[in-house]
C-alpha cells in the first residue's frame, strides 16, 4: 500500500480547511537528471523545510525533495497545537532517564516552541502565533495529578506559566459537561499549520534553497558523496537528511521498524461567529483531553471549531470521516450536535513505541529525524534546526535526543499494525471505563 496515494490524489491538498482558505504558493519544478548539492533534504514538512532553511542560512547549497507537494503530509494537515516540551511529561522522563537527561529534553522542548514564535513574527509566515493550551481530565480520578504536576514543574524547572483550573473554573472557559479540571499553559499555544508550513517554503526559498515536488524518492546509495535516486533524477550529496515521518514507507527500514504511520482526523464546523466562539471556548484557548486517543480543539480565525478526534491504524482514512468525529465531538459539546460541518479530512502521522522521536545517523553522513507522535508543530521544526546544526559540526542537541531509546514495534512492518490495533482497543476502552 503506497501512504502517499492511497488516500490521496497526486500533486493535489487533502480537502482540508486550511487548504481551502490558504493562498497556495505556485508548484516547484519536479527533478529531472543529474543535481549535485551539499545537502539533500527529502520531505518537505516542518522538518525537512526547516532543515533546509536553517541549512540555507548557514551558507550550504540545499535541494529539497517532496514526493507531493509542499505541506502535503500531517505538516499542513494538523491540529496546529504548539505544545511545551516533550510529548511525554517530564515525571515521566526523568523516571525513563534521570533527572540530567529529563531537563535537556525539557530545556529542547522549550526552545521548539520559542522557535515556532520566532518564525510566526516573520512577514513570510502568515500566521499568529496564539497563547494559550488547556489540557483537561476526562475523569474525576485524574484531576488530582494536575496539582501534582503543576507544583512539580515550578519547584523542578522553575515553570511558572502554566496552572491548576478546577472543575467550575474549567468549564467556565471549555463549556462542555465532560472534563473535571484541567491545567492551563500559557506557554503553550496554537497557530495554522498550512500556513506555517507554506511560509517555512517561503523562508526556505529566498534563502536560496532549490525545491522540488512531485520527486519521488526512490531509494538512496550510501556512500561519500551519497547518492538520492528519483523517478526523473538523481542528486548526488554530501549530506542526507530524512524528513518523512508517517510517509516514511520502507525507504529507510530500520527507522520503518521503530516509526509506525497512524492516521488521525479532523473536521471544521461552519463559523459561529465571536459570541459562538466565546461561549464554547473563551479567550481562544486551545484544548487537548487526558484520553489516549485525543481529542483536541482550537477555533479558526473565522470562528469554526477545528475538531480532531478518532484514529485509525490501517492504510485506508475513513469511509465518513466527518460522522466519525462528529460522534466525539457531540459527547463533548452536545450543544453542537447538530451543527453543519463544512470540511472533514484525515492525514497520516508518525509515532514511536515510547511517543519520543527518533533521531538517528544512518551513517556517517546521512540523517533521520522523525516519529513526533503529535508534537511535530513544535519538535518538527526544531528538529530541522538541530539537523542543521549538526551538519555543521554542533551536535549536542541531536545527541541529547537520539541517546532517547526507541524500541522496534513488536512484529516489525508487517505485524505492527494489527498488534497496534488490539492495543489500541484496550486503550479505548480504559477511556470509557
Amino acid at each position: 500500500m503506497d501512504l502517499l496515494t492511497a488516500n490521496d490524489r497526486q500533486g493535489e491538498y487533502p480537502p482540508s480547511y486550511y487548504a481551502a482558505m490558504a493562498e497556495h504558493l505556485k508548484p516547484f519544478p519536479t527533478a529531472k537528471g543529474q543535481l549535485h548539492c551539499d545537502v539533500c533534504v527529502v520531505g518537505a514538512g516542518f522538518m525537512g523545510l526547516s532543515t533546509a532553511y536553517h541549512l540555507a542560512l548557514r551558507g550550504y547549497d540545499v535541494v529539497l525533495l517532496d514526493a507531493q507537494r509542499v505541506g502535503f503530509g500531517a505538516s499542513g494537515r494538523n491540529g496546529g497545537q504548539v505544545g511545551i516540551g516533550q510529548r511525554l511529561d517530564q515525571e515521566n522522563l526523568e523516571e525513563m532517564l534521570g533527572d540530567e537527561h529529563a531537563r535537556q529534553l525539557w530545556d529542547i522542548g522549550v526552545q521548539a516552541v520559542d522557535l515556532v514564535r520566532d518564525l510566526c513574527k516573520k512577514p513570510d509566515v502568515r500566521t499568529e502565533f496564539n497563547d494559550g493550551i488547556i489540557h483537561t481530565a476526562h475523569r474525576k480520578r485524574y484531576h488530582p495529578h494536575n496539582h501534582d504536576y503543576v507544583a512539580h514543574m515550578s519547584a523542578k524547572y522553575g515553570y511558572d506559566k502554566i496552572r491548576v483550573l478546577e472543575a467550575e473554573e474549567c468549564r467556565h472557559l471549555v463549556n462542555s459537561p465532560a472534563y473535571h479540571g484541567g491545567t492551563l499553559d500559557m506557554g503553550a499555544g496554537h497557530v495554522d499549520p498550512f500556513e506555517l508550513v507554506l511560509g517555512l517554503a517561503r523562508l526556505a526559498e529566498k534563502a536560496g534553497v532549490r525545491i522540488f515536488e512531485q520527486s519521488r524518492v526512490t531509494g538512496i546509495e550510501e556512500g561519500e558523496p551519497a547518492t538520492v535516486n528519483c523517478t526523473a533524477a538523481s542528486v548526488k550529496a554530501r549530506y542526507v537528511v530524512l524528513g518523512c515521518n508517517g510517509y516514511l514507507g520502507n525507504m529507510q527500514k530500520h527507522t520503518a521498524q521503530r516509526v509506525m504511520p497512524i492516521n488521525n482526523f479532523i473536521v471544521s464546523t461552519e463559523p459561529i461567529g465571536p459570541d459562538g466562539q466565546e461561549e464554547i471556548i473563551r479567550n481562544n484557548y486551545a484544548v487537548a483531553d487526558s484520553k489516549f486517543v485525543v481529542n483536541y480543539f482550537r477555533f479558526s480565525k473565522d470562528n469554526r471549531l477545528l475538531f480532531g478526534g478518532t484514529e485509525s491504524y490501517g492504510y485506508m482514512f475513513s469511509n465518513d470521516i466527518a460522522s466519525a468525529v462528529r460522534k466525539p465531538m457531540a459527547e463533548i459539546f452536545p450543544q453542537l450536535k447538530d451543527i453543519k460541518i463544512d470540511h472533514a479530512w484525515g492525514g497520516t502521522l508518525g509515532i514511536t513505541m515510547n511517543r519520543m522521536p527518533h533521531y538517528e545517523r544512518i551513517s556517517g553522513n546521512i540523517l533521520t529525524l522523525s516519529g513526533f507522535s503529535g508534537s511535530g508543530v513544535a519538535m518538527g521544526t526544531l528538529s530541522g534546526q538541530i539537523a542543521a546544526e549538526t551538519i555543521s559540526g554542533q551536535a549536542e542537541r541531536f545527541d541529547v535526543m537520539a541517546k532517547v531509546p526507541t524500541k522496534t514495534f513488536p512484529g516489525g512492518p508487517t505485524f505492527r499494525s494489527p498488534l497496534l490495533v488490539l492495543a489500541m482497543l484496550w486503550f479505548s476502552l480504559r477511556d470509557k471505563l
